[in-house]
């Protein structure tokens, strides 16, 4: 019971592998890819500030780094079943958000509640934090199914997530999106190596969309 029953179940997440079920060159932990929705999401915050946006960093930390936390109790369920619908969505997520209350309800101290409720809440919404977490969470995404394509994995499920991460991307109105798109996307691609997926034509399919 109590706080060090959260900190002992951050060791899950370490053991929760994202995109279940199919064959992957590299494969990634939920703790990893929260730790990296960070590193994203501090360097878009800072291209937001040096556009005039006021960032709220706290938020912004908690909200990135305890996104996934949820995952600890359901799994990381494959994005195209997850985003079949937006009522399955909204089904997944109400699942989540009651399992995370009960067991904030359940193990942690009373005067800590309060605290846990906000940080361990959906961060994404249409505050510029929470566009910045969408952002930083559909990059990695983006890497990741960039990396096993450019490895050569057929597996479709990887060339449907990269496009459709590409298209949430661009289709969110922020400064960082921009300089995404701009900058850091044509510096990707040009890594293409030789393999029997073309990447590039993907990427310009899903920016046309």
């Amino acid at each position: 019971m109590g706080i060090h029953t959260y900190f002992r179940s951050l060791n899950e997440l370490e053991r929760i592998i994202r995109c279940p079920g199919k064959f992957k060159f590299e494969e990634h932990s939920v703790s990893a890819h929260s730790w990296k929705v960070v590193q994203y999401a501090k360097t878009l915050a800072d291209i937001e500030e040096r556009n005039g946006v006021s960032i709220d960093w706290k938020k912004l930390y908690e909200i990135t780094s305890s996104h996934d936390y949820g995952e600890i109790f359901i799994g990381d369920i494959k994005t195209p079943v997850k985003h079949s619908s937006k009522e399955l969505r909204l089904l997944i997520q109400q699942v989540e958000e009651g399992m995370i209350e009960y067991f904030i309800e359940e193990n942690i101290p009373e005067d800590f509640k309060a605290i846990f409720r906000k940080q361990l809440r959906e961060g994404k919404d249409n505050s510029v934090e929470g566009l910045i977490l969408e952002v930083a969470d559909k990059m990695d995404q983006v890497y990741e199914a960039f990396a096993e394509l450019q490895r050569g994995n057929t597996e479709k499920e990887f060339i449907v997530m990269y496009r459709n991460a590409l298209v949430k991307i661009k289709n969110i109105q922020l400064h960082c999106v921009d300089y995404f798109l701009e900058n850091i996307l044509p510096d990707m691609v040009k890594e293409e190596t030789p393999s029997s997926i073309d990447i590039k034509k993907i990427t310009e399919e899903a920016l046309a969309l």
